[in-house]
């Protein structure tokens, strides 16, 4: 029987590139989301692939979201924590909300979406946790004090979660991306994008597809033997020691 995995936020962008290409590779997909209703029916009429709103940024909703989950597909296998906003703002002008509401989505969130399921795993002595930081979690990022935090944050509970379930058959990894060729990125002006774009060596922005091959290699049972690691996948941009 194949194996049960749930993608936040995957619906749009990276998420809807993680989501097509781990169905592709024969899982069971639940595609989570947060409030593009359009968007996500859309996803789910052209892909075949169920989806299921809740927050993950709220504990009792990933909770329930879960057991809806499990209901329709069975246990959950694979955890990809994708789901990630930004409230950009430099520090000195940043609001305790726009903080607060980046925390609460981009890293509380992986407490909220793992802790309902690691006992299940744990039972099972299988688990797959695919989580997604960033280069700005790795190098930092002026004007994203908040986000950078989460993400370097997202990198400390890889490797700690990784110490907790390695004998218990179950494995935990996170991707830092660097610059994808998204909506989010598409939306920066031109001039912003070429300067970004002349940083990265390989000469281009990722693409999304690019990112879900790691997350589909990450998941599989040839990856039995990686876990507490993070793989830098940003053109050369960054590189990581």
């Amino acid at each position: 029987m194949s194996r049960v995995a749930v993608v936040t936020g995957g619906t749009r962008g990276i998420g809807n590139a993680i989501s097509v290409e781990l169905k592709k590779r024969g899982f069971r997909v639940a595609a989570n989301y947060a409030g593009n209703e359009e968007a996500a029916h859309r996803f789910q009429a052209e892909t075949g692939i169920p989806v299921f709103r809740w927050d993950v940024g709220n504990y009792e909703a990933c909770v329930e979201g879960l057991r809806q989950v499990e209901a329709q597909l069975g246990p959950v296998s694979v955890i990809v924590n994708n789901a990630g906003i930004t409230r950009d703002a430099m520090l000195h002008r940043m609001t305790p909300e726009q903080w607060f509401e980046v925390m609460r989505v981009d890293l509380d969130s992986m407490f909220n979406m793992v802790r309902p399921v690691i006992n299940g795993m744990r039972d099972r002595n299988c688990g797959r946790i695919v989580n997604i930081s960033s280069i700005n979690g790795q190098k930092g990022q002026m004007g994203q004090v908040n986000y950078s935090a989460a993400k370097a944050g997202v990198i400390g509970f890889t490797k700690a979660l990784a110490q907790e379930n390695a004998k218990k058959g179950i494995t935990v990894n996170c991707i830092a991306p660097g610059y994808i060729d998204t909506e989010m990125v598409a939306a920066v002006p031109e001039k912003v994008l070429e300067s970004i774009v002349s940083q990265i060596p390989v000469g281009r922005l990722g693409k999304a597809e690019e990112i879900a091959k790691c997350v589909a290699f990450l998941a599989s049972d040839d990856a039995a033997f990686i876990t507490g690691s993070t793989l830098t996948v940003n053109g050369g941009q960054y590189i990581a020691s």
